[in-house]
C-alpha cells in the first residue's frame, strides 16, 4: 500500500508508527494523556479541551490555504493531508486522512495516514468519505517542512520531548 503514496506522505505514514506525528482522539477522557498500546502514537484530549479547540478553529478559519496549494501546489509543495473527525462510541476520532480528494457531489475522500483506534472494521490506508464539517486540520508539506498542523501544535507537550523536538524541527511554524 505504502508504494502507491508520494514520498511525504510515505514519510508521514512512517512518522507516525515511528512516534514523530500524532493525531488527536477525542474523547470524555478525564484529563490528557498519551496511550502507547501499539507504535501509533495517540494523545487523549478532553473533548472540552480549549487549546485544542482553538487550534481546531484556527484549522478551519485558514482551510482556503491549504486548499489553495490542493488546487495549484508550487513545485515545492506536496504531500496534503487532511485531519478528519469521525465519530465513535467514546465521542470521535481525528484521524490524518492522505490522497486527498475533492469528489463531484461536494464531500471529499481519502485514506487513513493511520490504524483507527474506535472505528471497527477500519484500517489505516482505507477509503472513506467524508464532508468539510468533518475537517479539524490540514497540512501539507513545503520544502520539507510540514505547513499547518495546528492541532499538532498544542499536543507537543503531552509528547516525549525527543519526540516533540523532532517534529518541531519538521514543522514550517512550530
Amino acid at each position: 500500500m505504502t508504494s502507491t503514496l508520494s514520498q511525504p506522505m510515505r514519510w508521514a505514514m512512517l512518522a507516525a508508527l515511528a512516534g514523530f506525528t500524532v493525531f488527536a482522539f477525542l474523547t470524555i477522557a478525564p484529563k490528557a494523556q498519551v496511550s502507547a498500546e501499539d507504535r501509533s502514537p495517540v494523545i487523549d484530549v478532553r473533548t472540552a479541551d480549549m487549546e485544542m479547540n482553538a487550534a481546531i478553529m484556527r484549522a478551519r478559519d485558514t482551510l482556503p490555504r491549504f486548499w489553495a496549494s490542493y488546487d495549484a501546489p508550487k513545485s515545492t509543495e506536496d504531500g496534503h493531508s487532511l485531519k478528519v473527525r469521525f465519530p465513535t462510541l467514546k465521542g470521535a476520532e481525528h484521524i490524518w486522512m492522505a490522497e486527498v480528494k475533492k469528489l463531484p457531489d461536494g464531500h471529499y475522500s481519502g485514506r487513513f495516514a493511520n490504524e483507527p483506534r474506535d472505528l471497527p472494521g477500519k484500517h489505516a490506508g482505507d477509503q472513506v468519505q467524508f464532508a468539510q464539517g468533518d475537517i479539524s486540520d490540514w497540512m501539507f508539506m513545503r520544502n520539507g517542512k510540514i505547513v499547518g498542523g495546528e492541532t499538532i501544535k498544542p499536543l507537543l507537550k503531552s509528547m516525549p520531548k525527543a519526540d516533540a523536538d523532532a517534529l518541531r524541527a519538521r514543522m514550517e511554524q512550530p
